[in-house]
């Protein structure tokens, strides 16, 4: 779960006129206005009271501005904008307004919250009333649609008297930039591969093979067969005796994640979130996992450039970093470069490790760039390819044709799908492990397939 200190800061500012003569009648006066012309009625046949209907609407104009200078000024109104959670893709953030009144007399309130639409399609309104001194608070929930940085606006405000005879206009400037962090897997679904992660790392632990690795693991008698360099010469020199350090396997191991952020991303397979927002989402349940059993995970996303580059590390502010850069990853409109993430990674890693690639293959002639990026990969470390499918290509090759241009759609969707298996069996021939996965099993399916590979052993 995402820790309560990725919270948006509480906002709080006193109100302030939204313009010089901020004042207006409310719909109850002005029906009491309109209802004098029904006085012109009996006009028509008395002369005398043919003046009641200018004296009711000048009695009902006067309440009204008695009625709007009895209410407070907009500078004794006081609001405030809490989050309960952090805002994160696919998970409902509640927000909490509340209004202070320093004024003498019961408001009633109807509000405007100004937030971008990427966190609310439209403004939210509410209503409460306020008591004088004491603080009124309501909440509503909102659901972000769009990973990143968004600045909100102002809170709008009108108030009245329980007369409601007269109403003022009023603002606040509660702007704060919110982050929007990728989608997180519900605790309950976390939970199981965090115990599994626990279940494979006992089981490796009883298992340990000792001598291969450069992890201490203990002392004992010098023999033979000995390499002289493990030779602990302190223990030595203490016990008078030739006294070898024993190694075993590596437990914490370097794991990366390599995301795209090229063109190749910005599709939408469920018309609500990019590629790239699915990738978020993986990359955070990955290191949660990862993290929990003990590896160190580093973080890359690039496009034409690297956009985020984070070292490999563990601990609950290294989650945090990772998090934060992944709110902030966009997809561009070019190409990535993908030989220049395999050069930069490659200097940033240069010992074994387990690199988590997500991206799509290219429709070229040619063999794409990602392949032989990978191909270098693999030469030192173990690669995990993970290739975004097309649901809408699959469901085009598998559709039944029924006239001439679904049958050549039929059959270009199919020379698609080919292609791709035939890049990706490539890939598997030369030791990756490869997957061509749907957006909505991408994170469930990544995650068992790092746990086998903490199973096997196999960085």
């Amino acid at each position: 779960m995402i820790s309560p200190s990725l919270h948006p800061e509480s906002v709080r500012a006193a109100c302030e006129p939204r313009r010089r003569w901020a004042f207006a009648l409310t719909p109850r006066a002005i029906v009491l206005l309109v209802a004098g012309f029904l006085l012109l009625i009996p006009g028509f046949y008395v002369d005398r009271l043919s003046y009641a209907m200018p004296v009711w609407d000048g009695l009902v104009l006067l309440a009204c501005l008695l009625d709007g200078m009895r209410l407070p000024k907009a500078g004794k109104i006081v609001t405030e904008r809490s989050w309960s959670n952090a805002p994160a893709l696919d998970s409902e953030t509640e927000i909490e307004i509340a209004l202070e009144n320093q004024g003498r007399m019961v408001l009633d309130c109807h509000i405007v919250d100004d937030l971008p639409a990427a966190l609310a399609s439209e403004p939210a309104k509410l209503r409460m009333q306020v008591f004088p001194r004491v603080a009124a608070k309501k909440r509503y929930r909102v659901k972000p649609q769009q990973r990143g940085d968004y600045e909100t606006g102002w809170l709008y405000l009108r108030y009245r008297s329980p007369l409601g005879l007269a109403e003022k206009w009023a603002k606040a400037k509660l702007t704060q930039t919110v982050r929007v962090y990728p989608a997180l897997r519900s605790s309950e679904e976390q939970q199981i591969f965090l115990a599994r992660s626990r279940q494979i790392e006992l089981l490796l632990r009883q298992a340990r093979q000792r001598g291969l690795g450069r992890d201490f693991e203990s002392l004992r008698d010098y023999r033979e067969s000995d390499d002289l360099r493990d030779i602990c010469w302190t223990a030595t020199a203490r016990r008078g005796s030739l006294i070898t350090r024993q190694y075993q396997t590596e437990r914490s191991q370097a794991v990366w994640i390599v995301l795209d952020c090229g063109r190749l991303m910005r599709s939408q397979p469920d018309g609500k979130h990019s590629k790239l927002d699915h990738a978020c989402a993986t990359a955070v349940a990955l290191a949660q996992v990862a993290l929990y059993s003990g590896d160190r995970v580093g973080l890359l996303a690039y496009g034409q450039n690297v956009q985020q580059r984070l070292l490999p590390g563990r601990g609950a502010s290294h989650l945090r970093q990772m998090i934060e850069l992944l709110a902030q990853v966009r997809t561009e409109i070019g190409e990535a470069d993908h030989l220049r993430a395999t050069a930069v990674l490659s200097r940033l890693q240069p010992r074994r490790s387990l690199i988590l690639w997500i991206t799509d293959l290219a429709e070229t002639a040619m063999r794409p760039e990602v392949i032989d990026g990978a191909l270098q990969l693999l030469r030192r470390h173990v690669l995990l390819f993970v290739a975004m499918a097309q649901p809408e290509v699959e469901r085009i090759a598998h559709a039944r044709p029924k006239n001439v241009e679904d049958m050549f759609r039929s059959a270009a969707a199919q020379e698609m799908a080919g292609r791709r298996e035939l890049l990706l069996a490539q890939l598997a021939e030369q030791g990756a492990l490869t997957l061509d996965l749907d957006p909505e099993v991408l994170t469930s399916t990544v995650l068992n397939q790092y746990l086998k590979v903490k199973e096997r052993a196999m960085v």
